[in-house]
C-alpha cells in the first residue's frame, strides 16, 4: 500500500524536525531562554504531528483488516520495521526534551 509508505516518510521527516528543533532547544537553553522555549514548543508540535500521521497509518491497517482480512505478512514486515525505528527515533528525541526540561 502506497499511502502507509508515504505515510512512514512522513513520520519520518517530522520526526527529523523534532530532533532539529530539540537540538536548538538544548544549544540556545542557557543563552536565548526563549528562542530555546520556542524550538522546544516546535519539537513537541512536531512529535503530535509524526502521531497524528501514525494513528493513520493504524487506522489504515485496520480498514484493511476489516475488508480484506490480514495485510500480506511482507507488508507488514515493513511496516513493522519501520515503525521500531520510528519509535526508537522517538524515543531519544523525548530523551533530549526531557534533558532540556531538566
Amino acid at each position: 500500500m502506497k499511502i502507509i509508505e508515504q505515510l512512514c516518510d512522513m513520520i519520518n521527516e517530522e520526526l527529523d524536525d523534532a530532533e532539529k528543533y530539540a537540538t536548538c532547544a538544548l544549544h540556545h537553553k542557557d543563552d536565548n531562554k526563549q528562542l530555546a522555549d520556542t524550538f522546544y514548543t516546535l519539537s513537541t508540535e512536531e512529535i503530535k504531528h509524526s502521531n497524528m500521521l501514525h494513528e493513520q497509518v493504524v487506522s489504515i491497517i485496520n480498514e484493511y483488516k476489516k475488508a480484506h482480512g490480514n495485510p500480506p505478512v511482507e507488508m507488514m514486515a515493513v511496516y513493522d520495521y519501520l515503525h521500531r525505528k520510528s519509535m526508537e527515533h522517538a524515543a531519544d528525541i523525548r530523551a533530549m526534551q526531557m534533558t532540556y526540561k531538566e
